[in-house]
C-alpha cells in the first residue's frame, strides 16, 4: 500500500505510521463483520449446502408479563434472531409492532402474513421471516384452520381463530425451491387440534405436486405422543426423532414457571437429504433469561445434491 512506504533512507515515525495502522485494523474489522454475518445463515457440509430455520412463539407484545413484557425483552429478541441467523423462521402470537420491530431491528429479513381476525392486520400473526440475503420469497399465502380455510374463521371447538401461513422460498446458494409452512393449533380445542392437522396435511399434500422440499413449524399445543399426530408422522419427519443432535426436552416454560419434559413446538420436514441437527434456544441475551414464554427451535436440513 501506497502510504506505508517511507522516503528514500528512512523509516515511517510513529506519527507517520499510526494513520496507517488504523486504516489497516479498520479493514481488518470490516472483513471479520462481513464473514461472521454470512456464516450462520448457511454452512457447508461435507457432501453439501444446508439451511437453517427456526420456530418461534414470540408471546403477543400486549400481554401483561410484568419484567418479561415485550417491551422490556424486544432487544433480547432481536439479539437472538441475529445470534442465531436463520434463513427462515416462523413466528407465532406476533402482533403488528412486534413483527415491524424486528424486521427494523433485524433488517436482512423480511416477514410476510396477515392477521388471523381479518386476513388483513388485526389480531395475531402467524407470520414468516426470511433472510433476503440467503432466500428469494417466490409467492406466498395464509389458510384458516377451519371448514372454510379461505375466510376468517374459527374452526371446530377452537377458542380462537387459527392460520398457517406457507412461503415458496429459492434458496440463494444452490438454485433449489422449498416450503415453509408456519402454524398455530388451538390451545382449548381437542378437535380443532386434530382436525387442524389433518387439514395441514391436506394442504401439504396439495400445494407440492413437483415434491420440492417441504418445512412445516409451530406450536402445536399437543405434545409428542398425541394421537392427532399420527397422518403427519405418515408424511413427515419430525426434526426433534430424526436429528443425531437433537433435544427433546420442554419447549414452554412460562419463564421459568413451569416444569416437565415434553415439548408442544415442532419443527416437521421432507425432501431434504437429511436432518442434521435439533436445537431449543435456552441461552440469555443481553442479560434477558427468557425471549419468550416458549424457547425457540431451531432445525439445520442439507439439501440433496
Amino acid at each position: 500500500m501506497a502510504f506505508l512506504k517511507p522516503k528514500q533512507g528512512s523509516c515511517l515515525t510513529l506519527t507517520e505510521y499510526y494513520p496507517a495502522l488504523m486504516i489497516l485494523k479498520r479493514y481488518l474489522l470490516l472483513a471479520l463483520m462481513l464473514g461472521a454475518m454470512a456464516w450462520p445463515a448457511a454452512s457447508q457440509t461435507t457432501s453439501g449446502v444446508s439451511v437453517k430455520v427456526m420456530s418461534y412463539n414470540i408471546r403477543y407484545g400486549t400481554a401483561n408479563d410484568g419484567s418479561y413484557s415485550w417491551e422490556l425483552r424486544r432487544e433480547a429478541a432481536a439479539a437472538m434472531v441475529k445470534d442465531q441467523r436463520p434463513a427462515v423462521f416462523g413466528v407465532q402470537e406476533a402482533l403488528p409492532f412486534q413483527l415491524d420491530y424486528l424486521q427494523e431491528a433485524c433488517p436482512m429479513y423480511r416477514w410476510v402474513g396477515v392477521g388471523r381476525e381479518d386476513g388483513q392486520s388485526k389480531g395475531e400473526h402467524m407470520s414468516v421471516f426470511y433472510d433476503s440475503t440467503r432466500v428469494s420469497l417466490l409467492e406466498w399465502g395464509t389458510y384458516w384452520l377451519s371448514e372454510t380455510p379461505d375466510v376468517p374463521s374459527f374452526g371446530w371447538d377452537a377458542a380462537c381463530k387459527r392460520t398457517a401461513t406457507w412461503a415458496r422460498l429459492r434458496d440463494r446458494l444452490t438454485g433449489k425451491d422449498f416450503f415453509f409452512v408456519n402454524t398455530h393449533l388451538d390451545h382449548r380445542g381437542k378437535e380443532a387440534r386434530r382436525n387442524g392437522l389433518l387439514l395441514l396435511v391436506e394442504r401439504i399434500g396439495q400445494m407440492n405436486p413437483e415434491g420440492a422440499p417441504m418445512i412445516l413449524c409451530g406450536d402445536f399445543n399437543i405434545y409428542p405422543d398425541d394421537p392427532g399426530l399420527v397422518e403427519l408422522n405418515a408424511l413427515m419427519h419430525d426434526a426433534r426423532e430424526t436429528a443425531p443432535v437433537t433435544d427433546r426436552e420442554l419447549t414452554y416454560h412460562g419463564y421459568g414457571k413451569v416444569s416437565g419434559t415434553a415439548p408442544i413446538d415442532y419443527i416437521y420436514w421432507k425432501g431434504f437429504k437429511d436432518c442434521l441437527e435439533f436445537t431449543r434456544v435456552t441461552q440469555p441475551y443481553l442479560g434477558c433469561p427468557y425471549v419468550s414464554d416458549h424457547y425457540p427451535v431451531t432445525a439445520t436440513f442439507e439439501f440433496t445434491e
